[in-house]
């Protein structure tokens, strides 16, 4: 990222800088109308990548990463300043969150200058969209237990093995992963990170379908698929440390978002709903919309807090995970007070029925904020161990090599 990410600008500067983000902004971030179902989410993200190419091609794609990768070569101060006139329009780059979120993020700070240079240019301007491989059959919130393996063969890795709930996996051109590389360490090493060509041979993706129409997540499954042995991100056995450091970019991308500043877009919109239905005079509704407000607005001052961390450019701390438990919390929250406020069109509608289907469809998708990025019970232990310095739980497999542990398909030599 870029060198000058302490650098605070002049009030001159920064009223220009604003000055034009705004004009870009009023100009193309116009909404994104989807005409028809889009259940695999590939109208939304092409809209997606079109305003992300205008962005880039204002100069204002990529604000903290260096020119020399395609990025804007800017500080923080100007991203600041980005993320708070962005949040005053409608978002134009919420299909992109793992790419430019995650990936884009950990090839910057752990990539070498050969795979910044060939890759991250395209990353940045969405001509290329990226998506993340981590979770397995037998791996979910336990990843360390994966199976897939990389195996070395001349200056290629094969790759062999399943990943599931890959969101986005049918439009990327390339994803992140992780594979064991040595059974014989223990589970939380003996694993390495590589980027993937997604339409590379022996890749095969299959959709999910999910309950409420959609099906965007994706299991992935690697059939002898090669890779040049330069696409290994980061040292030999050390992936689960490079894991954790993705997590970390996850959550703040999932508890922070592309925005700054206090927003509460759920409490408005279900206040407008109120308002409408003619109940916002009822005193419970008020205590839950107050409630869902007060904890949207500790979302963002959580955020706000976050963001600033991240000015010395380096992979955020632990703290990320309050974030994304807030985001967890809200979805709960703003379930329940649908479904008091629209009533049975909170789990069901007529064909033809326009949006209404919406609200089912949020109803549905609340569920997922308390696993996706990791569960609550898993951003609780974080935040007790590495945040509050509370006491580990006991583990009784540390120090056993992973061939030795009966985990997912896998069964103890013992």
């Amino acid at each position: 990222m870029s060198d000058n990410v302490e650098a605070e600008l002049s009030l001159e500067e920064a009223a220009a800088f604003r000055v034009r983000c705004r004009a870009m902004l009023e100009e193309h971030a116009i909404a994104i109308a989807i005409e028809g179902p889009d259940p695999r989410s590939e109208k939304e993200i092409a809209a997606n990548k079109i305003f992300q190419q205008k962005v880039a091609a204002a100069g204002l794609a990529g604000i903290i990463y260096p020119a020399e990768y395609g990025g804007a070569g800017l500080t923080r101060s100007h991203e600041r300043i980005w993320r708070e006139e962005y949040g005053k329009f409608p978002d134009m780059t919420a299909q992109l969150t793992i790419s430019h979120g995650m990936c884009m993020p950990m090839l910057a700070e752990y990539g070498t200058h050969e795979q910044k240079s060939m890759f991250l240019a395209d990353c940045i301007a969405a001509r290329t969209v990226w998506c993340q491989m981590f979770s397995e059959p037998g791996a979910g919130s336990d990843v360390a237990s994966l199976q897939t393996k990389a195996t070395l063969d001349g200056d290629e890795w094969t790759i062999n093995g399943q990943k599931v709930w890959t969101t986005l996996a049918h439009v990327c051109d390339y994803g992140i992963m992780i594979a064991r590389t040595d059974p014989n360490q223990v589970k939380h090493r003996g694993i390495s990170m590589f980027i993937v060509d997604m339409k590379a041979a022996g890749v095969d993706i299959r959709a999910i379908n999910q309950i409420d129409g959609g099906r965007h997540f994706n299991e992935v499954f690697f059939h002898d698929v090669r890779i040049p042995k330069s696409w290994q991100i980061g040292p030999m056995n050390e992936g689960w440390r490079l894991a954790t450091a993705m997590l970390m970019y996850e959550r703040v991308a999932i508890g922070t978002g592309s925005k700054s500043g206090v927003s509460t877009p759920t409490y408005k919109y279900l206040a407008g709903e109120a308002t409408r239905r003619g109940i916002i005079g009822d005193p419970v509704v008020r205590q839950a919309l107050m409630r869902l407000y007060t904890e949207e607005t500790a979302k963002s001052l959580v955020a706000m807090r976050t963001r600033a961390e991240l000015k010395s450019g380096k992979t955020p701390g632990p703290g990320g995970s309050l974030g994304k438990l807030h985001t967890a919390v809200i979805a709960k929250l703003a379930r329940a007070l649908t479904l008091s406020i629209v009533g049975p069109a909170g789990v069901a509608w007529e064909e033809g029925a326009g949006d209404r289907d919406k609200h089912a469809k949020s109803v549905l998708r609340s569920f997922s904020a308390t696993i996706a990025g990791g569960t609550d019970e898993i951003q609780k232990n974080i935040i007790g161990d590495r945040v509050l310095g509370l006491p580990r739980d006991i583990a009784t497999d540390i120090d056993v090599p992973f061939k030795d542990l009966k985990v997912g398909t896998q069964k103890s030599a013992t």
